[in-house]
């Protein structure tokens, strides 16, 4: 009765989906139209009618990301996501309204040590172009690769820090509208604009979008990081401008 549940949910948000132009990502069954990683062994999988994740993927190498099967350019891209669960204590910066870390007096960057998970979203392909999932009180949707480059001219790294924390408390669910128009980035998170028309200079000019492995066991104990990927998407749909 549940699968069935989320299924007859699925066909609804399709003709929803249908109505404002937005095409849906994900059929509520199974993978199809997706990527998953050679040797991932069923570890990115469908779960009562959303794609589930447990961070740990069997696939070789470092990419061990789920990737859709087609490029896009200019969208808008909505996803409802939620983090399961967190899996200890990890060292979080204490991150400014310019993208920089604030330093104690010694000049040494502040960190708190706080309960976290991560994953995120790869925009055209690009690594670099990721916006952050995760438990930092600067909270999600910021732009981790361009805020972190200190060769971005400043407006760039203020521009891809979230103007605020719009996360709901992890287990629940959470929705992001992002929309990428050439360079520029604007992303809403749960009603609010978390990031206003940003520049993201020298991204490509088109390619796939990811959901994000991150974290995973260490080989050694056996256990999870404390920033690992232990997360759910539902409703993905997207519309090309």
């Amino acid at each position: 009765m549940r699968l069935t549940t989320c299924l007859l949910a699925a066909l609804a948000l399709s003709a929803a989906c249908a109505e404002e132009g937005f095409t849906s990502l994900f059929n509520g069954r199974d993978l199809a139209g997706w990527i998953v990683p050679e040797g991932d062994n069923g570890h990115w999988k469908v779960v009562d009618g959303v794609i589930d994740y447990d961070a740990c993927s069997e696939a070789p190498g470092r990419d061990k990301n789920l990737w859709t099967e087609k490029e896009y350019k200019d969208f808008t891209l909505r996803v409802d996501w939620r983090l399961k669960q967190t899996t200890g204590l990890y060292d979080m910066p204490v991150v400014l309204p310019d993208g920089s870390h604030q330093l104690d007096a010694e000049g040494r960057e502040i960190k708190i040590p706080t309960p976290n998970a991560d994953s995120g979203i790869y925009l055209r392909g690009s690594s670099k172009a990721q916006l952050n999932i995760w438990c930092w009180p600067i909270g999600s949707g910021e732009v981790y690769g361009y805020r972190m480059d200190k060769t971005m001219p400043p407006e760039v790294r203020a521009g891809v820090t979230p103007k605020v924390r719009a996360d709901k408390p992890v287990g629940e669910w959470n929705r992001f509208e992002i929309t990428l128009k050439g360079e520029r980035l604007t992303v809403v998170l749960n009603g609010q604009t978390v990031i206003d028309n940003a520049r993201l200079p020298g991204l490509p000019e088109r390619g796939r979008l990811a959901l994000q492995h991150h974290g995973g066991k260490n080989p050694k104990t056996g256990e999870l990081s404390p920033a690992s990927s232990l997360i759910q998407f539902r409703n993905l749909a997207i519309r090309e401008l």
